[in-house]
This record gives structure tokens, sequence and C-alpha cells, in this order.
């Protein structure tokens, strides 16, 4: 049986514990934390002070970087980055290779279609088709 977790040398040579999740088999760093019942699937990684809520789901190869919160049952597609110090508000989705910036925020219940990005500090609504609603 091979060892739940991996350590990953950073840009600083400073090395990074992360365990693999339960739900999905993805990265989870030292200082996250992830709810039991959020899938995060292999090839995903979730950076130190990263918050993910009851029934998220992280897709493949997703980068979530330092301070995010996640709300419950948000939906982020593989491919997707979200920037330090975002916020993913509830039942939001956000689609494959979107770039969320550092401190943006997208409200619960958006829809973030694929190949967008949502700019550094920019805020975010949209109805259930995707239309962006007036801030």
């Amino acid at each position: 049986m091979g060892k739940n977790y991996v350590d990953i040398e950073d840009d600083r040579g400073e090395t990074l514990r992360y365990r693999k999740h339960v739900n999905g088999r993805g990265l989870i760093a030292n200082g996250a934390k992830v709810h039991a019942s959020a899938v995060v699937e292999a090839g995903a990684y979730i950076e130190p002070g990263v918050q993910i809520a009851a029934g998220a789901h992280v897709g493949r190869g997703v980068w979530i970087e330092n301070d995010v919160v996640i709300g419950p049952k948000a939906e982020i597609a593989p491919h997707a980055h979200i920037g330090a110090g975002a916020r993913v508000g509830a039942g939001a989705k956000i689609g494959i290779r979107t770039y969320v910036g550092e401190n943006a925020l997208v409200a619960g219940g958006s829809l973030i279609g694929d190949d967008q990005t949502i700019a550094a500090g920019e805020r975010v609504a949209t109805d259930r088709r995707g239309l962006r609603l007036a801030a």
C-alpha cells in the first residue's frame, strides 16, 4: 500500500506536504480544510489556507491557491485556476480552464462558462444561464 502524502518543493526551495483527499485523491496541502463530503479529483492541488465546504466538487487538474474559500455544493470544472484569496459562493459553477483572479468574488449560484477570466478583485454574479447581473 502506497503512502497517503506527497512532498513537493516550491519555488523558494521549501518543501510542502500534500495529503491525498479521501474522495478523489486530489492533493491537499497542510493547513487547508476540505470537508469530508467534498470531492477533490486526482491531479488537483489545494494550497494552504484553502477552505472547501460540504458537497463541493473540484475537478482534475484544478489549482486552488492560498486562502481561497469554496462554498457548499460549488463545482470547479477541470483545469480551472482559482487565485489567492478568491471566494466562490455556494452552488456556483466554474467552467473548464477558467481563471478566477486573486481576491475575486463569484456569487453563490453563479454560472461561469468555460475558458473565462475573472479579473483580480472583480465581483461577479450571474443568473442560471450564465448572464451577468448588474452589480
